[in-house]
């Protein structure tokens, strides 16, 4: 007697093949749908091309939090002598680095909406051409978006001030503001200049940890500071930082 479809020991060969068939979709249907509050665009993987990576951040020092509060002076004299990429680096991610594998920071944003985006503007950095760029805050790396030594013309930006042209470099903590104001409305522009002051301190107290120094400038021109670094018109300028060497008695 031949064999039944419902035969136990028997499975009709297109029975299997329409099962691979429905495996086959539902996992690729799988593959395009995110989980809730992910994007729906494939995070690209890997260094984007011309990127530097920076050394990895200490999470340790000698240096108490105690200490770093005790030391933390403005400095606007510095020493010629050059920063390291691993100064750089330390000093970008006490600003804005990621601490946690949910996209946390080393600061506090009001609804973790991050409106910071942070420049450097370099100088004088050993293994880093001058130029301006930009920190990648998840990668922990720059994207150079101009070359040349920029800091002569940021100093003009800065109503003269020489420890901007003298520095190595200067941290430049911007906002995209409606980040922030598209959930908490005009209160939010309060919230993003709060949170520039949580990266600012966050940069002062790592620079006395790791022997620089630093000052938070805040007379500038917006419109000029923004055409030095080639910032479109929804990211405002918030501070400038320069960081060096201290010359000894210069505090």
């Amino acid at each position: 007697m031949s064999p039944s479809i419902m035969d136990r020991n028997y499975i009709h060969p297109g029975l299997i093949i329409a099962a691979i068939f429905t495996l086959v979709l539902a996992s690729g249907c799988a593959g395009v749908h995110p989980l809730p509050g992910e994007n729906s665009t494939p995070t690209p993987r890997g260094t984007p091309e011309g990127a530097i990576t920076l050394p990895e951040p200490s999470f340790k020092s000698n240096v108490s939090v105690e200490e770093a509060l005790q030391e933390r002076r403005s400095v606007r004299a510095y020493a010629e002598v050059p920063l390291t990429l691993t100064d750089v680096g330390q000093i970008l991610w006490a600003a804005q680095g990621v601490t946690d594998d949910r996209g946390y920071r080393t600061a506090p944003s009001a609804g973790a909406l991050y409106p910071l985006e942070v420049y450097l503007v370099a100088g004088n950095i050993m293994g880093l051409k001058p130029g301006i760029y930009h920190y990648q805050p998840g990668e922990h790396l720059l994207i150079q978006t101009a070359s040349g030594d920029q800091r002569a013309t940021l100093q003009a930006s800065a109503v003269n001030q020489t420890s901007v042209g003298d520095a190595p470099a200067t941290v430049v903590i911007a906002a995209v503001p409606d980040r922030t104001t598209a959930k908490y409305g005009e209160r939010g522009m309060r919230y993003v200049s709060m949170e520039a002051g949580h990266a600012a301190e966050n940069v002062y107290l790592q620079a006395a940890a790791i022997n620089l120094g630093t000052v938070t400038i805040g007379a500038f021109d917006d419109d000029n500071v923004r055409e030095v670094l080639g910032l479109p018109e929804n990211i405002t300028p918030l501070y400038l930082m320069p960081v060096g060497r201290p010359v000894p008695g210069n505090v």
